[in-house]
């Protein structure tokens, strides 16, 4: 097959000089007809962007070993698994070769549309609405000033640190202005704090990334067109939060009542995963990347006993916490965390400077705007774990490989900055929440009642619980009622 390519590669060639006129440059098209045939000629003989099967099968059980073992180490640690996917990736690609960036690059697009939808849907599927509804205010409050400072931040380091123009400036600031729902939804679950700052920090990571995929998106259609229009920004922005509530609503309620009925049938689960690829589908065909109207369809069907009492229709017993789905998240994010791994380079120190950088001054960013949303209502532990929790992920390494497929300015760079302010970001997020661990759980009346882990008890005083009012529990806030903290001092 290769060889017939070739051929008919070699006949073009020899037609070009008869098919155009002889005033005419022809020397671009034979300089790319030869780049053609080399790549052909390098895949052919084993010297390509990908490794032979068994090698690449290889790399790929590597990777889900060190996913289970990541998970497993997080779960000790407190230190994130994506820390050692990206490392892998780097192993297995720049400094090995097992595979190249351009290879990546060609299949990252699809995959990672996959791993948005996966990912969005399984957030929205373990989130509480009635503790989302709560917390509402405080989610979209941290969403909205968080994304605007760090992308100013960004904007201003972009432009007059590596001399961008200012459209590209917001473009970087646009895609890593956000921290990752991937790692925020796995990271709460696995730490101490009341389960309404769960969700507040878990739905702001998922209102982040909507927003960093639907602005960044807009700028890169400004950037190829060379101006920025507001007015753009601001439909663009409407029609695709509409879109995604109509969508992830008007389908998700129905389906809701239409999974009651195969109860706990073989393939429900994939069903319901075929209805999700539709949806996305349907999404992009409406102008919506897809990722609101996943999360809000999981969220729908992740609290459909809740949302069934009120729309009163019978609901059967169905195990929703398939084992399928679990696995499929599993795969689907400890394979694209590699990818990103797999597109850095660190030919520019520059850029190694500017990411560590720029991460530290976002992060003093967060602290401030924690400081101006969150109220005493939420804990000492639940504001360190606030103020800690800014790690980039998911949405800026899909989106920093838009630039190269569009060809825009400066396209290379964005994969290697975005990697190091993931790499970063990961890292100081680690160190935040390692440090929040300090953090005595019984709190003064500023905080509230933290379950203790059982290496905990002997630290507890138990007759300070004893003597905290209703009152003071109430102010402490969002985290156990009384009734519950003193079931446990009885226990103990």
């Amino acid at each position: 097959m290769d060889f017939v390519i070739l051929s008919i590669l070699n006949l073009f060639r020899g037609q070009i000089g008869e098919i155009i006129p002889p005033n005419f440059d022809t020397s671009m098209i034979f300089d790319k007809i030869t780049e053609i045939q080399n790549s052909i000629v390098a895949i052919s003989s084993g010297n390509g962007p990908i490794a032979e099967a068994h090698v690449i099968l290889l790399a790929a059980g590597v990777v889900i070993f060190l996913g289970v073992a990541g998970e497993a180490f997080f779960k000790k640690t407190g230190i994130p698994d994506v820390a050692f996917l990206m490392i892998l990736g780097v192993v297995i690609g720049p400094v090995f070769g097992l595979i190249q960036p351009e290879a990546v690059i060609q299949v990252v697009p699809y995959f990672a549309a996959l791993a948005l939808i996966i990912i969005m849907f399984d957030g929205g599927l373990n989130l509480d609405i009635k503790h989302v509804i709560k917390t509402a205010h405080f989610s979209v409050t941290l969403a909205v000033l968080g994304f605007i400072l760090s992308v100013v931040i960004i904007t201003l380091a972009a432009h007059f640190a590596l001399g961008w123009l200012w459209l590209e400036s917001i473009l970087l600031g646009s895609i890593v202005g956000g921290s990752s729902s991937a790692i925020v939804f796995g990271l709460v679950r696995n730490v101490k704090i009341s389960e309404e700052t769960k969700s507040m920090l878990s739905f702001e990571s998922a209102l982040t990334d909507i927003l960093a995929t639907i602005i960044a998106f807009i700028l890169f259609e400004a950037v190829l067109a060379g101006h920025f229009d507001l007015q753009t920004l601001q439909e663009t922005i409407g029609r695709a939060v509409i879109v995604g509530l109509v969508l992830g609503f008007g389908v998700g309620i129905p389906w809701m009542y239409v999974s009651t009925k195969l109860g706990n049938a073989q393939h429900a689960y994939m069903l319901t995963l075929g209805v999700l690829f539709v949806l996305f589908f349907l999404a992009n065909s409406f102008g919506e990347s897809g990722a609101l109207t996943a999360l809000v369809f999981g969220l729908m069907i992740g609290n459909k006993v809740h949302l069934a009492k009120i729309l009163r229709f019978k609901l059967p017993r169905i195990d929703m916490d398939d084992p399928t789905h679990n696995q499929l998240t599993f795969l689907v994010r400890s394979f694209f965390f590699v990818f990103v791994g797999l597109m850095a380079s660190f030919g520019q120190i520059e850029y190694l400077l500017f990411g560590v950088l720029i991460t530290i001054a976002v992060y003093y960013g967060r602290v401030l705007v924690g400081k101006i949303t969150l109220t005493k209502r939420f804990s000492l532990l639940d504001r360190a774990v606030t103020n800690s929790m800014i790690p980039r992920g998911l949405a800026a390494a899909v989106l920093a490989t838009y630039p190269i497929t569009m060809g825009l300015p400066n396209a290379e760079a964005y994969p290697q900055l975005i990697f190091f302010i993931i790499l970063s970001s990961v890292i100081i997020t680690t160190i935040g929440l390692g440090k929040s661990k300090k953090i005595p759980p019984p709190e003064s009346v500023e905080g509230g009642f933290i379950k203790p882990s059982d290496d905990e008890d002997d630290v507890i005083e138990i007759e300070k619980i004893n003597d905290i009012s209703l009152d003071e529990n109430i102010e402490g806030g969002f985290i156990k009622d009384e009734k519950s903290t003193n079931d446990e001092t009885r226990q103990n």
